[in-house]
């Protein structure tokens, strides 16, 4: 088998992860963000570039890439910058011919509200905030212009390094829509990466998959839970905030193609980070 010469583009805590498990495969990883860290050693090759710029001196050959920036701010101008000129700064920079997989890590924002209900790869899009229409808008950009790319849309994401639920309900800071039927969905961290790099490699990618667990949770329910295991009185009753809809997010394409999350369900990977 060729070796795979990958880059991470927008190299924050997920392609790290990424890049941890391809350099395993033996792979070849780039990784590029605007001020790479200063002794590096985990095998990960470095490059210095903002992607809302035009790219320079990038390696000849990719033949993989994972988009996954994270904008500075949120705001419209911060997501516009990596989600509209970020693609194309970086297609512009490669050699498209060498291209097999572009992994485009996205969000189940794009799918707004549905009331609930179950939601798949097929079900339209109806992005209700910035961020999602923006998303959206890279992901039909991408199709577009790439046969080879595919859209990985990540639920909520928890894990090492990412606690800041589980610190904001053990302080009290939390607020739940109690009796509102709102659903949440989570995927770990560590899956996530995982199912980054299982896409990479499939044969035959779909346009689109869903990155999440195999348990939606009422919210309400989920922060009980959490509240429960750290000792915290249970949430009082408030907004969330933001543009979250309420969905159940269903997995079972990716799992058909082979992918099997290890953390099946956030209760209990949260349990695990508690435990620690």
């Amino acid at each position: 088998m060729t070796k795979r010469r990958v880059l991470l583009a927008g190299a924050g805590d997920l392609c790290l992860r990424t890049g941890r498990l391809l350099l395993e495969c033996s792979d070849e990883v780039w990784a590029l963000r605007r001020h790479p860290p200063a002794g590096d050693a985990t095998g990960l090759r470095w490059l210095a570039g903002d992607l809302a710029r035009a790219l320079h001196g990038l390696p000849t050959g990719i033949t993989h890439v994972v988009y996954a920036p994270a904008p500075d701010a949120r705001d419209p101008q911060a997501y516009r910058a990596v989600f509209e000129l970020g693609p194309r700064n970086l297609l512009a920079a490669l050699d498209r011919t060498a291209l097999r997989r572009f992994v485009f890590v996205s969000s189940s924002a794009v799918y707004g509200d549905h009331g609930g209900a179950w939601v798949d790869e097929d079900t339209p899009a109806c992005p209700a905030g910035f961020n999602g229409r923006l998303l959206l808008q890279a992901e039909t950009w991408l199709a577009e212009e790439l046969g080879c790319a595919t859209s990985l849309r990540l639920a909520g994401l928890y894990g090492p390094g990412r606690t800041a639920l589980l610190r904001r309900i053990a302080d009290g800071a939390a607020r739940v829509p109690r009796g509102a039927g709102h659903w949440a969905n989570r995927f770990h961290i560590e899956d996530a990466a995982r199912a980054v790099v299982h896409v990479l490699g499939l044969q035959q990618a779909r346009q689109c998959y869903i990155g999440a667990d195999d348990t939606p949770h009422l919210i309400e329910d989920l922060y009980d839970a959490l509240a429960h295991m750290l000792g915290a009185p249970q949430p009082p009753y408030g907004p969330l905030g933001g543009d979250m809809g309420s969905k159940k997010l269903d997995n079972a394409r990716l799992r058909a193609s082979g992918f099997v999350p290890a953390w099946p369900d956030a209760v209990q990977g949260y349990k695990s980070l508690i435990d620690r």
